[in-house]
């Protein structure tokens, strides 16, 4: 029921009610303003999910601080135009952020993995090194790479749609970006998923990381 009633939010407050406002206020007071308002709604209830998670980890600060981010993009742009194109330069940085985390060993996915399974009660530190283990840590680069594909085929399309229609494509990119959202979750929780399922498959992970904590101590 929960997820029932995210998806209806994530419908009406990414989807409908910008859509709704960008075409009602568009003429009145100008594109640029328009997009810049028909944002409101996501960002409110981007704010209402963070504060539901009732705790700052980094799966909060990634949400917040690319809220932050993208909202002073989209003000400091000056222009419609130039609002979406800052849209895509910044999907474009985030993707390489992620595939950043892979190379350097700190896949972005395993920490937000972290975060959910500390939620659940089990103690970060152990779970940590559980992720770790390379038979589950090259499931979590994979996940990474999926959230840098989500990002580089949601800018790569809005660059497509920015030549060929201009301005016109921000509503085509808002539809666009969530249909790309869901596609692209339902793979990334599979992916979390599937971690789930070695763990529980494979006891002997669990029982070496016990003996490894146990002798460090």
């Amino acid at each position: 029921m929960k997820d029932q009633k995210f998806i209806m939010l994530d419908l009406v407050c990414y989807v409908i009610f910008p859509l709704a406002v960008w075409h009602l206020t568009r003429e009145p007071i100008g594109d640029y303003y328009a997009m810049l308002l028909s944002s409101v709604p996501g960002i409110i209830y981007t704010v209402y999910r963070f504060m539901a998670l009732k705790k700052v980890n980094v799966f909060g600060i990634y949400i917040l601080s690319t809220l932050v981010i993208g909202t002073l993009l989209d003000v400091l742009a000056g222009s419609a135009l130039q609002l979406l194109w800052n849209s895509v330069i910044f999907a474009y940085v985030l993707a390489g952020i992620f595939l950043m985390s892979i190379l350097i060993k700190k896949p972005i996915s395993l920490y937000f993995a972290l975060d959910f399974t500390e939620l659940q009660g089990y103690n970060r530190p152990f779970t940590k090194r559980l992720f770790y283990k390379k038979k589950l840590l090259s499931i979590f680069n994979w996940i990474a790479v999926a959230f840098a594909v989500q990002d580089v085929l949601l800018a790569s399309i809005k660059v497509w749609l920015i030549i060929e229609y201009g301005v016109e494509a921000f509503d085509k990119g808002i539809i666009l970006r969530q249909v790309l959202n869901w596609g692209i979750a339902f793979l990334i929780m599979g992916g979390f998923f599937y971690v789930g399922k070695i763990i529980k498959e494979t006891p002997e992970l669990v029982d070496e990381v016990k003996e490894e904590m146990k002798a460090e101590k």
